[in-house]
């Protein structure tokens, strides 16, 4: 799904945003949080409080690209 789509659901307040989210971003998030961390729970809540945040900041924020922000 294109992020703008996506960016779509989180205005829309649909829980479906996380669920695109996570199955267009969740790999690379995983494996960035893994490189930092070193510990696969620990960044899997890092990944989890991510997607949190994500749900918080949108709206207001509206971002052009979900990978940058």
């Amino acid at each position: 799904m294109e992020d703008t789509r996506i960016i779509q659901l989180f205005r829309d307040r649909s829980e479906q945003a996380i669920v695109e989210l996570a199955e267009k971003y969740g790999r690379l998030c995983c494996k960035v949080a893994r490189n930092i961390l070193r510990d696969v729970l620990d960044a899997e809540e890092c990944v989890n409080d991510t997607w949190h945040k994500a749900w918080d900041t949108m709206p207001p924020q509206k971002p052009n690209s979900l990978r940058a922000y």
